[in-house]
């Protein structure tokens, strides 16, 4: 692994009040969505409570300042949504397929997959859309290589480990292209870079 193949971002510049203010009222209404997508159920007491939550949590345990260099592009967003919920729907009929499949042992792997932009926003935006698609969770996530490590259902084969790579490439390039900078943007058109991508098959089978 060589130093030309990591893509780290510029230093956070020192936050004024007003950026402070706005990345608070971001963090919150990131955790209140994040809150309401896991339990699954749109209605004002899971807003409600998913805001005051979120607001505990910002105040108790405020997390190290993120600059918010980007823009939010309508279209972008829309796209990302709409796959999103795709990716949900596809996922779990996947997961409920291996559930019923009969002398069938699901096998599991965990993959590194290390992202092209590597910001605190970018990694956790990227982690946080892995984990509520039901098949994959996020074990560990290395700030400083920008590398997630990923367990998901029914990986069996080097191929499927790198389509599996490529999905989450696609996942940030969609992020990124909603919410991204001009920056980040064109980061995206560089190669991807390089990291682990052999599985660790927790079955013990060969791949």
């Amino acid at each position: 692994m060589t130093d030309e193949s990591m893509t780290t971002g510029p230093a956070n510049p020192p936050l004024d009040r007003r950026a402070r203010w706005r990345n608070r009222v971001v963090a919150v209404t990131g955790l209140a969505t994040m809150w309401v997508l896991l339990w699954g159920t749109l209605s004002w007491a899971n807003v409600i409570n998913g805001l005051v939550v979120a607001a505990v949590l910002v105040v108790v345990f405020p997390l190290p300042p993120v600059t918010f260099a980007g823009r939010i592009r309508p279209v972008g967003l829309l796209r990302f949504v709409l796959r999103f919920l795709l990716d949900l729907v596809v996922a779990s009929a996947q997961i409920a397929w291996l559930a019923v499949r009969f002398g069938h042992t699901p096998h599991a792997a965990i993959i590194a997959v290390r992202l092209r932009v590597n910001s605190d926003l970018n990694l956790t935006l990227t982690a946080e859309a892995l984990s509520l698609v039901p098949g994959s969770l996020i074990l560990e996530a290395d700030r400083g290589t920008g590398t997630l490590y990923v367990h998901v259902l029914g990986v069996r084969t080097p191929a499927e480990v790198e389509r599996f790579r490529d999905g989450v490439l696609d996942l940030e390039a969609r992020i990124i292209a909603a919410i991204g900078s001009a920056e980040e943007l064109r980061t995206l058109d560089r190669p991807a870079p390089t990291g682990p991508s052999e599985p660790v098959d927790l079955e013990g089978a060969s791949t």
